[in-house]
């Protein structure tokens, strides 16, 4: 089992930054893909990038693969989405989620339902 916890949320303007961090709970957090996924108003759950157990090169979702930045620490069972250059249509809850690929594994899925567990999400707001 594991617990995830978000955090970093807020109400930012066009063009600011935001640091999101997920804590995880569990010994075995280096063996979980993380990923972050949002939910704008009125629209369905999205992809936004994720990363492997180990660090590897993430994968993101095209429209911020150049503003927005995952990383981990799995000595702290942490994950981070920073979030950079901030747009109005960025406005959604964000969501941490792990998925469970085995302590080598360096695969990660863009799927939500591949994703096992999930936090309770923190909400990010763009104004204009």
């Amino acid at each position: 089992q594991v617990q995830l916890v978000e955090s970093g949320g807020g109400l930012v303007q066009a063009g600011g930054s935001l640091r999101l961090s997920c804590a995880a709970s569990g010994r075995t957090f280096s063996c979980y893909a993380m990923g972050w996924f949002r939910r704008a108003p009125g629209k369905e759950r999205e992809f936004v990038g994720a990363i492997s157990g180990r660090g590897g090169v993430p994968r993101y979702l095209e429209s911020v693969k150049d503003r927005f930045t995952i990383s981990r620490d799995n000595a702290k069972n942490m994950v981070y989405l920073q979030m950079n250059s901030l747009k109005p249509e960025d406005t959604a809850v964000y969501y941490c989620a792990a998925d469970y690929r085995g302590c080598t594994s360096t695969y990660v899925s863009t799927a939500d339902v591949a994703y096992d567990y999930w936090g309770q999400g923190t909400q990010v707001t763009v104004s204009s």
